[in-house]
């Protein structure tokens, strides 16, 4: 894969716009994870020791072409200044228009504006080619640093590199060479552990790793629907009956490609709506009809465990229970530390990616003890399936002028 890097293009001096990813998990008007922030300084620093403007971009949550000011990108200027050891961050209230040319033209050589949410503009999610110009017109240089969003054909995304020299940041350097050298070159066997809350969601995913890896856990709330395509009432849990077919077929296809999935088969139980307070674990052919499935059970662990001893190397994207709420977080948790004590012992390589992975690990503690912690969902998914990104696809197809690139692997 040949892309520009940040020492490819000329940036001393320039006004530069950085795509970033700062769709991050907030409590109470505050960041409560600001692992996407930090894993943004190494593109920052080097910019700055450029004597760069810097204006940032990004998204945040799904404003539909609207302000929504609960959406805004405010908050976020005290979480970047913190994350940078006190450095001012400036604010432009809006990312086009008279407002943003105003805050940028007002920067200085090495200081850094955080321009309002891209998606206040419908513009944005559409891709137009004309609110891609305006973006454009603000800077010297383009830099993508967000792979977590290079999976969408957003303006931001794509539009830009029409107008403007561009390069992968450092963040989107790392994933892309982390993420290829692991799953391309992973040694046998691979297990891969797939939660979440909907089959619909990661169906490609799933359809795709059945062929390539040896053993495939299923959890989360997507576990039900294969629980009830084989046979199994689920009480009030939630489930996608319309799958059921869906899920037979991807059975079936594990079973010829030698894939062993491993579903639940044991279970914990709650009421829906309750806390967490009552709560049992039951095989999979007790679940009440007034209960639902939040977790799973000790001996569905157990399996996992002996699975992961034998495993070589690991892939893993959502978690396995209502990690939210405890105690449904403690299977997910106890995978975790099995994947992190195997990975220190040298036994295996690990990559885990996506927003509630990320978030099951920090409250875990175990984000760096993983070979590689993504800080993408969608794009993870996207990648693993073997799409094509259009973001990484604008960067290997950049040019830059002519010569001026020296393409690396």
């Amino acid at each position: 894969m040949k892309f520009p890097r940040l020492e490819d293009v000329d940036v001393a001096g320039k006004t530069v716009l950085v795509r970033t990813d700062l769709n991050v998990p907030m409590q109470g008007g505050k960041v409560s994870n600001n692992n996407r922030i930090v894993r943004l300084l190494p593109t920052l620093n080097y910019l700055i020791k450029k004597k760069c403007r810097i204006v940032l971009l990004s998204h945040f949550d799904r404003p539909k072409g609207k302000f929504v000011p609960s959406m805004s990108l405010a908050p976020l200027v005290d979480a970047l200044s913190e994350a940078m050891d006190g450095r001012d961050i400036h604010f432009g209230v809006d990312c086009i228009g008279p407002a943003a040319r105003d805050a940028v033209a007002k920067l200085k050589p090495g200081e850094i504006v955080l321009l309002e949410n891209l998606r206040f503009h419908a513009q944005e999610e559409a891709g137009d080619a004309h609110f891609a110009r305006e973006l454009a017109s603000l800077g010297d240089v383009f830099i993508n640093d967000a792979f977590s969003a290079s999976h969408r054909a957003h303006a931001s995304i794509t539009g830009l590199s029409s107008f403007l020299p561009v390069a992968a940041g450092r963040l989107m350097e790392e994933e892309l060479a982390s993420i290829y050298s692991i799953y391309s070159d992973a040694k046998k066997p691979i297990t891969a552990i797939v939660g979440g809350s909907k089959v619909s969601t990661k169906l490609e995913l799933l359809e795709s790793l059945v062929t390539r890896v040896e053993n495939l856990v299923i959890g989360g709330a997507m576990a039900n629907t294969f629980l009830l395509a084989q046979g199994h009432s689920v009480g009030k849990s939630l489930v996608e009956p319309n799958l059921k077919v869906t899920a037979k077929r991807i059975l079936e296809t594990a079973k010829k490609k030698n894939c062993n999935i491993i579903l639940p088969v044991d279970v914990v139980i709650g009421e829906p709506g309750l806390s967490g307070s009552n709560n049992a674990c039951v095989g999979i052919e007790h679940i009440p009809a007034d209960q639902m499935v939040l977790d799973i059970g000790n001996e569905t662990l157990r399996t996992i465990a002996g699975c992961l001893a034998e495993s070589k190397t690991v892939i893993w994207n959502g978690p396995v229970g209502l990690f939210e709420t405890r105690p449904f977080d403690v299977s997910t948790i106890m995978i975790a530390r099995e994947i992190a004590r195997l990975t220190s012992g040298k036994k295996l390589q690990s990559i885990a990616g996506g927003g509630d992975t990320v978030a099951a690990l920090a409250i875990a503690g175990l984000g760096e003890s993983f070979s590689y912690l993504s800080t993408a969902g969608g794009a993870f998914l996207e990648y693993l399936e073997g799409k094509t990104l259009p973001g990484i696809t604008m960067l290997m197809e950049a040019k830059n002028g002519s010569g001026s690139i020296k393409a690396h692997a």
